[in-house]
């Protein structure tokens, strides 16, 4: 019974909810005649008012009088003036708009980050014929949509207390911003429609090939919609760091293209697209974890088991490029403010950096655990173990130089007692030369153990003469690929404005890119002679010993002799560090194409332990957002506009880390509060799988299949 009436409510949603938007927007309007009513006309700068507003006051007749209440008005005028700020019934207007909005942002995340793997499981499973597959990419929707007006919900809401608490703000930015904003509103339709008929359409549209691929097709319409939406609000809110296009002094706009497309727009654009496929794929991989621990047959913790680990695959797929996004932005910024980077890096957040450190190296350390654990499931894999606690140890070798501060807390006697402000050990671990180093190391050792766990399977390798065109083509492609990114920027690096003096410490990186580029293509050479794993163990012992090793202590030269050559090492190092992933990864692709199968993988035959480490690592990821959230609105110090409009409410100062941590904890609680609600309603619905659940479709508790 209870179902039936869910499933009646369900149907009557969209006209509950468009009944209930009638009867506020009616309620508001009311309020606002009211208050009209009530409020004396004041004069409004910048805009023409008619000749009575000018000085004359009106009869009740109608009749104009004149001078009539001028006095009286104009005492009014100079006593209230425009409103600036407005509280939230007493309490502080920015926290109510710090939680809202960084709520708003991760439900965002979320809805943005899951259709783009959502769509790419179901490209897999239609052309590999896998059902599977089908099914959770329907799985992954059916979240999606449930969360789609939770998010909705609160941009309505923080829309409502920008525009009450701050409508000075907010009139800046309409007045600069104002026809992205009508674009913006076309464009969330075009998501809300999209969405919606991606999902209830899939039942009905995957009967023939092209009624499949037509579906395809709105779910990449719906992942142009939302990546559209973030990057129209990601200009806005790099506007607010890095304002272009306007008089300073008068907050006039001159060009909206340079408004919009505003020095840091870009870098955060690619840097959230990344962070929101990273966070979509580990609160997957946690609903996964919920789904395996609540499971009462073997067949529902194979399936929820293997959807963790796609979860998990893609979370830390999207991993390991995001430190290099975040140094793209986090060097922007300092580009476009030195002041921004300074406080960044070495004032009032520098400590919020040792947090992130913290944060980012509990993703890593949890991940590569889960990786560890997965291997036994996998027969074969006992081959591959003994790898695991060489790597833990470097794992957590770098994590430890990645805690490292610079500057210790010293009192005097202590620093009596070292004879200087900085330890005569330490003090080589806590500079960025160093923890650009271990962020490589670390980000290496991760993917090998990926490389391990997917060849935990695997046996004898088919030649590559018999790989046929395609393997050929694929090998290739990545060594073109890989050869245009190193030899590029190495030719780039003749180029650069420097002293004679400091560019003699840019030859070396030069030097660097080409003998990367030479190992790259005589790793391929050694592929095509059926010699892949020898490439793939070259390029593992040349990219370290270049990106980490001679970086580290190159990068200390540097920066006490040519520090405006930092940047351009810091490039190098992640060019080497990304060719030697995909490098690698399309060499292991092709090499073991056809290769025998040892053994199969036992879904579901994961200790407990395992699906807490995916919990884990998804309630570090949105404390981790959360964080970042922080850091980038509070660089602007007390300003709402930097250099533009400034803060002058009682807010406006920089939050001490305790209070910080208390709100960003706050936020937290209530986000995974909300989305385990979410997702609650969203399975009311489902019906109980019994033991040949998901329709006949089930998942291989043996599957020989691999990953």
């Amino acid at each position: 019974m209870n179902k039936k009436i869910f499933l009646h409510l369900r149907k009557r949603s969209s006209v509950v909810v468009l009944l209930f938007f009638f009867l506020l927007s009616s309620f508001v309007s009311v309020s606002l005649r009211a208050n009209a009513a009530e409020a004396p006309v004041q004069p409004t700068a910048g805009v023409e008012l008619p000749q009575f507003e000018a000085g004359k006051a009106q009869s009740p007749e109608g009749k104009v009088t004149e001078g009539a209440g001028t006095g009286t008005a104009a005492v009014e005028e100079e006593e209230a003036g425009p409103v600036q700020y407005r509280t939230f019934f007493g309490i502080d207007s920015r926290l109510i708009v710090w939680i809202v909005s960084e709520l708003h942002l991760m439900f965002a995340a979320f809805v943005l980050g899951v259709p783009i793997f959502a769509v790419i499981v179901e490209i897999v499973g239609f052309k590999g014929g896998d059902i599977r597959y089908d099914k959770m990419a329907k799985e992954f929707t059916k979240l999606l949509s449930a969360a789609f007006a939770t998010t909705a919900s609160l941009g309505g809401l923080l829309g409502f207390c920008l525009f009450g608490l701050y409508p000075e703000f907010m009139s800046h930015m309409t007045n600069v911003f104002a026809p992205t904003m009508y674009v913006y509103a076309l464009m969330f339709f075009g998501e809300a429609f999209t969405l919606y008929g991606y999902y209830y359409s899939w039942e009905i549209l995957k009967n023939s090939a092209a009624k499949k691929w037509f579906h395809i097709f709105l779910g990449i319409l719906l992942n142009l919609f939302g990546t559209g939406l973030m990057f129209i609000t990601n200009s806005w809110a790099t506007f607010m760091m890095s304002p272009a296009g306007v008089v300073p002094a008068t907050g006039k706009v001159l060009s909206l293209y340079h408004a919009f497309y505003n020095p840091l727009w870009m870098p955060v654009n690619i840097h959230r697209l990344i962070a929101n496929v990273c966070f979509g794929g580990f609160i997957v991989g946690a609903y996964a974890a919920v789904k395996f621990l609540g499971s009462k047959s073997q067949e529902e913790k194979a399936h929820y088991d293997w959807m963790g680990y796609v979860g998990n695959f893609i979370g830390v797929g999207a991993l390991i490029p995001l430190p290099f996004a975040g140094y793209w932005l986090g060097r922007e910024i300092y580009s476009t403010s030195p002041v921004m980077g300074n406080i960044m890096m070495g004032g009032a957040f520098s400590w919020t950096f040792i947090i992130q450190a913290v944060l980012i190296g509990f993703l890593f350390i949890g991940a590569n655990y889960y990786l560890w654990l997965g291997m036994s499931r996998i027969k074969g894999s006992e081959r591959y173990t003994g790898y695991i606690k060489f790597l833990t140890m470097i794992v957590f070798m770098c994590f430890a130089v990645w805690l490292t501060p610079h500057n210790l807390p010293l009192s005097g006697e202590e620093r009596a007692m070292i004879g200087e402000q900085y330890h005569p050990f330490s003090k080589y671990f806590g500079v960025m030369a160093a923890k650009n180093a271990v962020v490589n190391l670390i980000i290496l050792t991760t993917f090998f153990s990926f490389l391990i766990y997917r060849r935990s399977n695997k046996g004898d390798m088919v030649p590559f003469s018999e790989q046929g065109k395609v393997g050929k083509i694929g090998i290739m492609a990545g060594v073109v690929f890989c050869l245009l990114m190193l030899v590029s920027y190495a030719v780039s690096l003749n180029f650069v404005e420097l002293e004679a003096n400091m560019k003699v410490f840019v030859k070396p990186l030069i030097r660097c890119l080409y003998i990367q580029a030479f190992t790259i293509c005589l790793a391929a050479f050694l592929t095509f002679k059926n010699k892949g794993k020898l490439g793939q163990a070259l390029l593992f012992i040349v990219t370290p010993c270049i990106a980490v090793l001679y970086f580290w202590y190159y990068g200390f030269e540097v920066m006490q002799k040519a520090n405006l050559v930092l940047r351009y090492l810091s490039v190098t190092q992640v060019s080497i560090v990304m060719s030697c992933l995909i490098m690698n990864a399309v060499i292991d692709i092709f090499m073991f194409r056809k290769a025998k199968l040892v053994g199969g993988i036992e879904w579901g035959k994961m200790p407990v332990r395992s699906q807490y480490a995916l919990l884990l690592l998804c309630v570090v990821i949105v404390i981790l957002m959360g964080l970042m959230g922080f850091i980038r609105s509070g660089l602007r110090m007390d300003w709402h506009i930097y250099g533009v409009l400034q803060d002058t409410s009682q807010w406006a100062y920089t939050p001490s880390l305790a209070y910080m941590g208390r709100v960003v904890g706050l936020i937290v609680a209530l986000f995974l509060g909300l989305v385990t609600f979410v997702f609650w309603l969203a399975n009311l619905g489902d019906k109980k799988e019994k033991a040949k659940g998901y329709e006949g479709n089930e998942i291989d508790t043996h599957s020989e299949e691999s990953h």
